[in-house]
This record gives structure tokens, sequence and C-alpha cells, in this order.
């Protein structure tokens, strides 16, 4: 039962980021990136510590140490994407951060020596062919946008691996607050380094950070650590990848972005790599064996 709850809120949040892509365009045009960065991640540190501050008495080192390597990949992950989106397509930049779903697996067989299960992987490699159809504009040119989110997705399979095997002995809100609070200070050192101090307080401006802080960041890490303790890295990867098939789905409602043959091609491709995934073709194997009898 924990299994299912662990995974409805793995959607819940791939649903949650992929509602994120429309308030991100509105907030970038009131604030750079870094500074969007900074606001959501304070945000997030700012109502989670309020609602959880019984939690953060008496911190061990352990804990910290670990909330702090999970917030130092957050925020490197974010960096990367942000600085990647400016020097390549947005359409490569999505597409090349989403390749971090078949990356976990093989980080989590070099760390455990753990065998690769072949229908995760399976489904890893088909849910990067879906995001493909749905977000890729075809280009055969490689800059160094796309290697910096290359990087990114790297970071982001990092964050996913550490934070599955955290979660198992520590409490998953206080991992997620102290990983807000170093991904917050962080995003206020480069906002402090680069000199974008002046913020705009236009309402508009305003409640696409707080959307992206409260729902974004502060419910859906929170979600996300804590339905990593139920479900394993891998599976949880390709859940988490629904987020492109989400934003496509929020573009066409929302902003009125055209349905292509290719969206709907990827969006059944991701579909697909889930049932792999999850059922790992029991139904298959159970037809056949009734076949027989």
């Amino acid at each position: 039962m924990k299994k299912y709850i662990g995974e409805i809120m793995l959607c819940i949040t791939a649903i949650i980021w992929g509602s994120g892509f429309v308030a991100s365009a509105i907030s970038l045009d009131h604030y750079t990136p870094y500074q969007i960065l900074a606001g959501r991640f304070l945000v997030g540190f700012i109502i989670l510590s309020i609602i959880f501050n019984k939690k953060l008495k008496g911190l061990k080192s352990g804990v910290i140490k670990k909330g702090v390597i999970l917030g130092f990949f957050l925020y490197l992950a974010f960096v990367l994407q942000t600085v990647g989106l400016q020097y390549t397509t947005p359409s490569k930049n999505a597409f090349l951060t989403a390749v971090n779903v078949v990356i976990v697996p093989f980080i989590a067989y070099l760390a455990y020596k753990r065998k690769i299960d072949k229908f995760e992987l399976s489904g890893a490699v088909l849910a990067i062919i879906g995001i493909g159809f749905l977000s890729l504009q075809l280009s055969s040119d490689v800059n160094v946008g796309d290697l910096l989110t290359l990087a990114c997705a790297v970071a982001f399979a990092y964050h996913i691996f550490y934070t599955a095997k955290y979660v198992k002995d520590e409490d998953p809100i206080v991992l997620t607050i102290i990983q807000m609070f170093v991904a917050a200070l962080l995003g206020w050192i480069v906002v402090l380094f680069k000199g974008e101090v002046n913020f705009s307080f236009e309402m508009e401006a305003v409640s696409s950070i707080l959307y992206l802080g409260v729902f974004s960041t502060t419910i859906a890490y929170l979600f996300q650590t804590i339905a990593q303790k139920f479900t394993n890295e891998t599976k949880a990867a390709i859940i988490l990848s629904t987020e492109s098939f989400w934003g496509m789905v929020f573009s066409v409602l929302l902003i009125g972005e055209v349905l292509t043959t290719r969206m709907i091609i990827g969006a059944i491709l991701i579909l697909i790599a889930i049932i792999i995934s999850e059922t790992k073709l029991t139904f298959i194997k159970k037809k056949s064996i009734e076949k027989l009898t």
C-alpha cells in the first residue's frame, strides 16, 4: 500500500512540475533565472520551517550532512540547466535534462553492484524516446549549452539517487527542509555575487514566484522525498520524467499550444514506459500461462 502511495505522490509531483512551466515563463518576464531560483527555494524553506519547526529541534550532524549534499546537487542541477538554456534551445534543454532517467539505474548499479532491472531500464529508455518526441526539435549540432544541460541531468540523477538512499534512515521532512535551506543559501550567494539585487514587486511577478515556491518547490520536493522512501530510485526517475508530458498538457490547456501528432506519440511512449516499469509485463506472462493450461 505504501508503495502505491509513494507512486501517487511522485505522479502529483510530476503534474505540479509540469504546471510550473507556465509559471516559470511568466516569472522570467520579471526576474533573472538566478533570482527565480533564490526566491523559490527561500519560499520553500520558510514555509516548511514554519509548518514543521518542531522537527528542527535537536538536529544531528548526520542528517544535516545528508541534507547539505541533497541541497548542493539540487541547486547545482538547476544552475547548470539555467546556464545551459542560455546557449541551447528550450526543447533540447528539456530533453537533455530528462536524460537523468537513464543515468539513475547506472548510478545505482555502480553504488550497490545491484543488477539493473531490464524492465526498468527498458522503461527508462522508452521514456527518453517519448520525451524526445514531445520536446526535441531535430538538430545535429552540439554546443556548450548541450554539455552543461547533460551535466545538469547527471546532477538531477545524483539528487534522485541520494534522496532514495538517505530517506531510508532519515526523516524525509527534515531532509527536505535542510536541502531547501542549502539551495536557498547558494541561490542568494549567486544573486549577490552577480549583483542582481533589484526585484520586481508587481502582482504578476510575485504571484509567479509564490506559485513556484509553494507548489513546484515546497509541495513537490516534500512529496518527492517522502515518496522515495517507498519506491526505488529508477522507478521514481521514470515517474518524475512524466513532467514533460504534463508540461505539454498544461501548455495546450493554458496557453493554447497546438497539439501535434509527435506530441501524441511521445505521450503514448511515456505511458508505455511507465506500464513496463510498473508491471514488468506480468499480465502478458499470466495470459501466456492461462493459454498453456
